[in-house]
């Protein structure tokens, strides 16, 4: 049996870094270990999903387990160009598909 050739033709992402690869030069929403969040322009990435973001802003959620309230705090930082280790990647996604 062969392969259907409309089948690959057409399956441009196959793989499940192809649809990272689609959002080079985007802005993207990085999840990462330990509550930390980054919104920033893809620039680069490789095939351990470490990233190269531009422009990014960094957001780390805090809660203090000692308070009843539970309430989560939030620091902001800004950084203009940031590697980001693939082990600690837990979710990349466009901002447009977020809204």
């Amino acid at each position: 049996m062969s392969a259907d050739p409309k089948k690959e033709e057409s399956d441009d992402n196959a793989e499940p870094l192809d649809l990272v690869r689609l959002c080079i030069d985007e802005v993207v929403v990085v999840k990462l270990r330990g509550d930390r969040e980054l919104k920033g322009r893809l620039y680069a990435y490789d095939s351990h999903c470490n990233l190269i973001l531009g422009d990014a802003e960094e957001t780390i959620y805090i809660t203090n387990a000692e308070e009843e309230d539970g309430k989560v705090r939030t620091v902001k930082k800004q950084h203009e160009t940031l590697f980001v280790r693939g082990d600690s990647v837990v979710l990349i996604a466009p901002v447009e598909s977020i809204k």
